[in-house]
């Protein structure tokens, strides 16, 4: 960000933003034209794996009866996702679902986080295939559940055929199909891709904003200052939004998994 905006005061570069500043380039050092599927954004879905695996080995490497900082950080962050959303949402049969959705809830987490990290500065949720990835594997888990609990015929019969008078259900059926197997992953998706999109142009802007009206005239300087405020008084609202979009993510991901284990929708 402050790399654009040291850019955008020698006057090197267009304003506002477009969305074209999402599509970053390869970093790289050969091959740049060919090689776009390793970008900064790729880079940090890496490094955020990275960083889970080795904290979750390294806490749990030689665990003790009584728990030392790093272990009683792990050990809050799955017994929260453990009591207050798998079981919460699905019950007893929530427990066995409790380390995917750890796992998805710290991802996302992190991966939001770096919205507001100096030097990254983005998230890689900002684009919709991170999204749409995690999406994808919500999807295919619960259905994959709710098939394995009532078996396939009896499973497609409850998600859509709801408990209603016969005449209504031609008109009803194409909804809960439409609901159930097409807005459920879309929603998941655009809704974290929204959110992060939204925050990182907004934060842009302001940001930006001020450097380009310190630049255009010396008279606008409190203005800018001004706008250099509000970048970070938005930063700690995005750090809500961030805290609040892994677990929205990961509370509907429970809620599709306990639908598809009731015994009727």
């Amino acid at each position: 960000m402050f790399g654009q905006a040291n850019v955008l005061a020698a006057g090197q570069a267009a304003f506002p933003p477009s969305v074209e500043d999402f599509y970053l380039p390869s970093i790289l050092p050969w091959g740049a034209h060919d090689s776009y599927w390793f970008t900064k954004i790729t880079a940090m879905v890496w490094v955020a794996v990275g960083i889970l695996i080795i904290f979750f080995l390294a806490t749990y490497r030689k665990p003790q009866l009584v728990p030392t900082k790093k272990q009683w950080l792990a050990e809050s962050i799955y017994g929260f996702v453990r009591n207050n959303i798998a079981v919460d949402m699905i019950g007893h049969r929530g427990v066995r679902f409790a380390p995917y959705f750890t796992t998805l809830f710290c991802f996302v987490l992190l991966t939001n986080f770096f919205a507001i990290v100096p030097l990254f500065q983005i998230s890689p949720n900002s684009h919709i295939a991170f999204p749409a990835v995690l999406a994808v594997i919500s999807y295919v888990m619960f259905n994959y559940v709710g098939i394995r609990h009532h078996g396939f015929v009896k499973y497609f019969k409850n998600s859509l055929i709801p408990p209603a008078p016969w005449y209504i259900l031609p008109l009803l059926i194409p909804i809960e199909f439409f609901s159930t197997f097409l807005v459920r992953p879309f929603s998941l998706a655009v809704r974290l891709f929204a959110n992060m999109f939204a925050g990182h142009m907004l934060l842009l802007v302001f940001t930006l904003g001020g450097f380009a009206m310190l630049s255009a005239n010396a008279w606008l300087a409190p203005v800018s200052v001004l706008s250099w405020v509000m970048t970070i008084a938005l930063t700690f609202l995005e750090f809500l939004v961030i805290c609040l979009q892994a677990y929205v993510f990961t509370v509907l991901t429970a809620s599709y998994v306990q639908g598809a284990l009731a015994d009727e929708h």
